[in-house]
Protein backbone atom coordinates (compact mmCIF):
# COMPACT_ATOMS: atom_id res chain seq x y z
CA UNK A 1 0.00 0.00 0.00
CA UNK A 2 1.19 3.48 -0.79
CA UNK A 3 -0.15 6.98 -0.95
CA UNK A 4 -1.65 7.66 -4.36
CA UNK A 5 0.08 10.24 -6.48
CA UNK A 6 -1.72 12.95 -8.44
CA UNK A 7 -1.17 10.88 -11.58
CA UNK A 8 -3.31 8.10 -10.05
CA UNK A 9 -6.36 10.26 -9.29
CA UNK A 10 -8.37 9.07 -12.32
CA UNK A 11 -7.56 5.44 -11.48
CA UNK A 12 -8.74 5.90 -7.87
CA UNK A 13 -11.91 7.66 -8.99
CA UNK A 14 -12.61 4.92 -11.57
CA UNK A 15 -12.25 2.15 -8.96
CA UNK A 16 -14.59 3.96 -6.57
CA UNK A 17 -17.21 4.76 -9.22
CA UNK A 18 -17.39 1.08 -10.20
CA UNK A 19 -17.35 -0.09 -6.57
CA UNK A 20 -20.12 2.23 -5.38
CA UNK A 21 -22.46 2.34 -8.38
CA UNK A 22 -25.31 0.55 -6.59
CA UNK A 23 -24.51 1.75 -3.05
CA UNK A 24 -27.62 3.03 -1.21
CA UNK A 25 -25.74 5.69 0.73
CA UNK A 26 -23.96 7.07 -2.33
CA UNK A 27 -27.20 7.07 -4.31
CA UNK A 28 -28.94 8.93 -1.46
CA UNK A 29 -26.41 11.76 -1.85
CA UNK A 30 -26.28 11.76 -5.65
CA UNK A 31 -29.19 13.21 -7.62
CA UNK A 32 -30.94 10.38 -9.42
CA UNK A 33 -31.37 11.25 -13.08
CA UNK A 34 -29.88 10.36 -16.46
CA UNK A 35 -26.56 11.89 -15.28
CA UNK A 36 -26.33 9.66 -12.19
CA UNK A 37 -23.06 7.96 -13.17
CA UNK A 38 -21.41 11.31 -13.92
CA UNK A 39 -22.70 12.57 -10.57
CA UNK A 40 -21.17 9.55 -8.77
CA UNK A 41 -17.90 10.35 -10.55
CA UNK A 42 -18.24 13.94 -9.30
CA UNK A 43 -18.76 12.71 -5.73
CA UNK A 44 -15.66 10.50 -5.92
CA UNK A 45 -13.64 13.34 -7.46
CA UNK A 46 -14.74 15.63 -4.61
CA UNK A 47 -13.97 12.98 -1.98
CA UNK A 48 -10.54 12.36 -3.51
CA UNK A 49 -9.74 16.10 -3.40
CA UNK A 50 -10.86 16.44 0.23
CA UNK A 51 -8.94 13.37 1.42
CA UNK A 52 -5.85 14.22 -0.61
CA UNK A 53 -5.81 17.64 1.08
CA UNK A 54 -7.00 16.75 4.60
CA UNK A 55 -6.19 13.05 4.97
CA UNK A 56 -4.79 10.23 2.89
CA UNK A 57 -5.51 8.56 -0.42
CA UNK A 58 -4.22 5.00 -0.42
CA UNK A 59 -3.76 2.63 -3.34
CA UNK A 60 -2.69 -1.00 -3.32
CA UNK A 61 0.68 -1.88 -4.81
CA UNK A 62 -1.08 -3.55 -7.76
CA UNK A 63 -3.37 -0.50 -8.23
CA UNK A 64 -6.55 -2.60 -7.92
CA UNK A 65 -7.79 -1.33 -4.53
CA UNK A 66 -7.94 2.11 -3.00
CA UNK A 67 -9.21 3.97 0.05
CA UNK A 68 -9.99 7.54 0.99
CA UNK A 69 -9.27 8.42 4.60
CA UNK A 70 -10.17 11.81 6.05
CA UNK A 71 -8.63 13.27 9.20
CA UNK A 72 -11.45 15.61 10.31
CA UNK A 73 -9.18 17.45 12.76
CA UNK A 74 -7.08 18.62 9.79
CA UNK A 75 -10.01 19.79 7.65
CA UNK A 76 -10.13 23.54 7.09
CA UNK A 77 -12.24 25.84 4.95
CA UNK A 78 -10.10 27.25 2.19
CA UNK A 79 -11.05 29.10 -0.95
CA UNK A 80 -10.44 25.90 -2.91
CA UNK A 81 -12.44 23.67 -0.56
CA UNK A 82 -15.37 26.12 -0.71
CA UNK A 83 -15.26 25.90 -4.51
CA UNK A 84 -15.25 22.08 -4.26
CA UNK A 85 -18.29 22.26 -1.93
CA UNK A 86 -20.16 24.54 -4.35
CA UNK A 87 -19.38 22.25 -7.29
CA UNK A 88 -20.59 19.26 -5.24
CA UNK A 89 -23.86 21.00 -4.40
CA UNK A 90 -24.50 22.10 -7.98
CA UNK A 91 -23.25 19.14 -10.01
CA UNK A 92 -23.68 16.13 -7.73
CA UNK A 93 -26.35 16.67 -5.09
CA UNK A 94 -28.62 19.19 -6.82
CA UNK A 95 -29.59 22.44 -5.12
CA UNK A 96 -33.08 21.27 -4.13
CA UNK A 97 -31.57 18.32 -2.24
CA UNK A 98 -28.71 20.04 -0.42
CA UNK A 99 -30.63 20.56 2.85
CA UNK A 100 -31.60 16.87 3.00
CA UNK A 101 -28.02 15.72 2.38
CA UNK A 102 -26.60 18.23 4.89
CA UNK A 103 -29.10 16.96 7.47
CA UNK A 104 -27.86 13.42 6.90
CA UNK A 105 -24.24 14.53 7.29
CA UNK A 106 -25.06 16.40 10.48
CA UNK A 107 -26.67 13.29 12.00
CA UNK A 108 -23.64 11.19 11.10
CA UNK A 109 -21.16 13.72 12.50
CA UNK A 110 -23.10 13.96 15.77
CA UNK A 111 -21.91 10.42 16.56
CA UNK A 112 -18.25 11.09 15.79
CA UNK A 113 -15.83 11.64 18.68
CA UNK A 114 -14.43 15.04 19.57
CA UNK A 115 -10.89 13.61 19.59
CA UNK A 116 -8.64 12.86 16.63
CA UNK A 117 -9.79 9.95 14.48
CA UNK A 118 -9.54 8.53 10.98
CA UNK A 119 -12.70 8.55 8.90
CA UNK A 120 -12.64 5.76 6.34
CA UNK A 121 -14.79 7.49 3.75
CA UNK A 122 -14.46 4.98 0.92
CA UNK A 123 -12.65 1.72 0.32
CA UNK A 124 -13.06 -0.04 -3.01
CA UNK A 125 -11.64 -2.81 -5.14
CA UNK A 126 -11.87 -3.10 -8.93
CA UNK A 127 -14.90 -5.37 -9.50
CA UNK A 128 -12.92 -8.08 -11.33
CA UNK A 129 -10.57 -8.37 -8.32
CA UNK A 130 -13.16 -8.39 -5.52
CA UNK A 131 -13.28 -11.31 -3.07
CA UNK A 132 -9.56 -11.99 -3.57
CA UNK A 133 -8.32 -10.46 -0.30
CA UNK A 134 -7.19 -7.14 -1.78
CA UNK A 135 -9.65 -5.10 0.28
CA UNK A 136 -8.65 -6.92 3.46
CA UNK A 137 -4.98 -6.32 2.79
CA UNK A 138 -5.62 -2.61 2.24
CA UNK A 139 -7.87 -2.32 5.30
CA UNK A 140 -5.24 -4.01 7.48
CA UNK A 141 -2.67 -1.45 6.34
CA UNK A 142 -5.07 1.41 7.10
CA UNK A 143 -5.68 -0.06 10.57
CA UNK A 144 -1.93 -0.30 11.15
CA UNK A 145 -1.34 3.28 9.97
CA UNK A 146 -4.21 4.72 12.03
CA UNK A 147 -3.13 2.78 15.10
CA UNK A 148 0.43 4.10 14.76
CA UNK A 149 -1.03 7.63 14.68
CA UNK A 150 -3.19 6.93 17.74
CA UNK A 151 -6.41 7.34 15.78
CA UNK A 152 -9.52 5.18 16.09
CA UNK A 153 -11.30 4.56 12.78
CA UNK A 154 -14.93 5.43 12.05
CA UNK A 155 -16.97 4.58 8.97
CA UNK A 156 -20.50 3.95 7.72
CA UNK A 157 -21.92 1.28 5.47
CA UNK A 158 -25.33 0.75 3.92
CA UNK A 159 -24.34 -2.67 2.59
CA UNK A 160 -25.44 -5.46 4.93
CA UNK A 161 -23.01 -8.00 3.44
CA UNK A 162 -20.05 -5.72 4.34
CA UNK A 163 -20.80 -5.76 8.08
CA UNK A 164 -19.30 -9.23 8.81
CA UNK A 165 -16.21 -8.24 6.82
CA UNK A 166 -15.69 -5.11 8.93
CA UNK A 167 -16.40 -7.05 12.13
CA UNK A 168 -13.77 -9.63 11.12
CA UNK A 169 -11.32 -6.71 11.09
CA UNK A 170 -12.24 -5.57 14.60
CA UNK A 171 -14.96 -3.01 13.85
CA UNK A 172 -18.15 -2.83 15.89
CA UNK A 173 -21.53 -1.36 15.04
CA UNK A 174 -22.20 1.39 17.56
CA UNK A 175 -25.19 3.12 15.98
CA UNK A 176 -27.49 3.00 12.99
CA UNK A 177 -29.62 5.59 11.27
CA UNK A 178 -32.90 4.99 9.52
CA UNK A 179 -32.91 7.20 6.45
CA UNK A 180 -34.70 5.88 3.37
CA UNK A 181 -32.30 2.96 3.99
CA UNK A 182 -30.42 1.65 7.04
CA UNK A 183 -26.98 3.22 7.56
CA UNK A 184 -24.71 1.35 9.99
CA UNK A 185 -22.05 3.30 11.85
CA UNK A 186 -18.94 1.35 12.80
CA UNK A 187 -15.77 2.07 14.72
CA UNK A 188 -12.49 0.41 15.59
CA UNK A 189 -10.70 1.82 18.61
CA UNK A 190 -7.22 0.51 17.73
CA UNK A 191 -6.45 0.32 21.45
CA UNK A 192 -7.23 4.03 21.89
CA UNK A 193 -10.29 5.13 23.82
Amino acid sequence: MKRAGADQKSLVVDILVKSFDDNKSVNYVVKQDRNREARIRGLMDYSYNICNTFGDVWISDDAQACALVLHPDKKRSTFTSILWDAKLALNVIGLTRVARVLGRESKIKSFHPKKRFSYLWFIGVSPQFQNAGKGSQLLNEIIKDSSAEGRPIYLETSVDRNIPWYQKHGFEIFQSLDLSYRLYMLRRNNGHV
